[in-house]
């Protein structure tokens, strides 16, 4: 015995049990194949829903003819793949063919309760005596005698209906437990958005009356800078800040000089090849020249607007970009705050720096104010991700 199983069960084979026969394919398929509705449905991998339980329908069919070449299944039985990623159960809900891909699996009597067996053929215990049935050939594959002689602990059909009232209750807790962290992770990023929308409207941390208004940094930054009512933007600025477009504090870059010339990384290089998509590291390189170092920038996609900070040396892979720089004493990490959700959405083919992100409004706070926001920012940002890490973690 494999294990102690309680009083009252008992081990046997599955052929014990059940027919084991393995499909057949009429040759050539194609010459069979056909769209008359009075063709037999030929069951295939790809009829069964990616982590689905049953086989509900097929999307072809076969001529009356290549029945006898084949092997007729009912309704009931159980398919399992028997090679490749072989041992997945699947429970028939329609007749037909199947190919020599399949073994189905007939239980004989009234031993086998359908959905316990399921299971039973789904546990990690089945597919480590089918895997080791099938070990020892070039391509891993069970035959119908492997499937026949696998051993199986069997209770009382009673029983095993327990079992299954059991197992389909912890399924559906754990199915909860996996919808909820999924709406925690969507309330975490809402979170976050919702921060740095409050560190950009002035309500994250409090003015300061005794702090340097923002148009006399800007001044500081171009003398003959004027602080222009025609711009639209959502929301009354707070006493001490002041409006203007993202290109009256930011200078930009073309990045050619630093674009990579091979794209053969490895994590042994040091040097980050960087995008300011989704992947953001696309890889290591060990090319020592043109690596970019004038410290922080933003780096910005010219066709989708999207933007990251960056304050280690890098290199990139391509010229759809600007490299961005804070023009003054200008708090770069606070106008990177305020890129990460700001997006213009339209045709992709478009640069839009020049022609239109750049004379984006931005409001600008006061410099010290800046500071305030950015660490405030920091702080909670980090919570939230701790937050996720630790729903992760469990």
């Amino acid at each position: 015995m494999p294990f102690e199983v309680p009083e009252g069960w008992v081990w046997c084979k599955i052929g014990d049990i059940a027919d084991v026969a393995r499909g057949g394919s009429p040759r050539p398929i194609d010459s069979y194949l056909t769209d008359d509705s009075s063709g037999v449905n030929w069951i295939k991998i790809g009829d069964a829903e990616q982590g689905g339980k049953y086989i509900n329908s097929t999307r072809q069919r076969i001529k009356i003819e290549g029945v006898s070449r084949s092997r007729f299944v009912h309704s009931g039985d159980f398919l399992l793949t028997n090679s490749m990623s072989f041992g997945r159960p699947y429970i028939l809900n329609v007749d037909g063919c199947i190919h020599d891909g399949w073994l189905v699996i007939s239980p004989i009597n009234n031993a086998l309760y359908k959905d316990f067996f399921y299971y039973l053929l789904s546990s990690d215990y089945a597919y480590q005596q089918f895997s080791e049935q099938a070990s020892g050939a070039v391509v891993s594959n069970l035959n119908k005698d492997k499937v026949a002689d696998a051993l199986i602990p069997l209770p009382s059909v009673s029983e095993q209906k327990r079992i299954v009232d059991a197992v389909e209750k912890w399924l559906s807790i754990l199915d909860l437990i996996d919808d909820g962290q999924s709406k925690l992770y969507e309330l975490a990023d809402d979170a976050k958005e919702k921060v740095l929308n409050l560190a950009i409207h002035g309500k994250l941390v409090p003015q300061d009356p005794s702090d340097e208004p923002a148009i006399n940094l800007l001044r500081r930054i171009n003398p003959d800078f004027k602080a222009s009512d025609n711009l639209h933007y959502e929301g009354i600025l707070p006493s001490g800040w002041t409006l203007c477009c993202l290109e009256d504090v930011l200078d930009y870059e073309q990045p050619q000089a630093y674009i990579v010339n091979s794209t053969d990384y490895s994590d042994d290089y040091k040097t980050p090849v960087l995008t300011p998509g989704k992947s953001f590291v696309l890889g290591y390189t060990n090319e020592l020249s043109g690596i970019y170092n004038h410290l922080p920038v933003i780096i910005f996609d010219d066709f989708t607007t999207e933007s990251k900070y960056v304050d280690f040396p890098f290199k990139v892979k391509s010229s759809a970009m600007k490299i961005l720089r804070a023009r003054g004493e200008i708090n770069l990490k606070y106008v990177a705050i305020f890129m990460s959700i700001t997006r213009l959405v339209g045709d992709t083919h478009k640069r839009y720096w020049i022609s239109e992100y750049s004379k984006i409004p931005i409001p600008i706070p006061p410099l010290r104010e800046q500071g305030r926001i950015v660490l405030a920012a920091k702080h909670l940002l980090n919570q939230l991700d701790n937050l996720i890490a630790s729903i992760s973690d469990n």
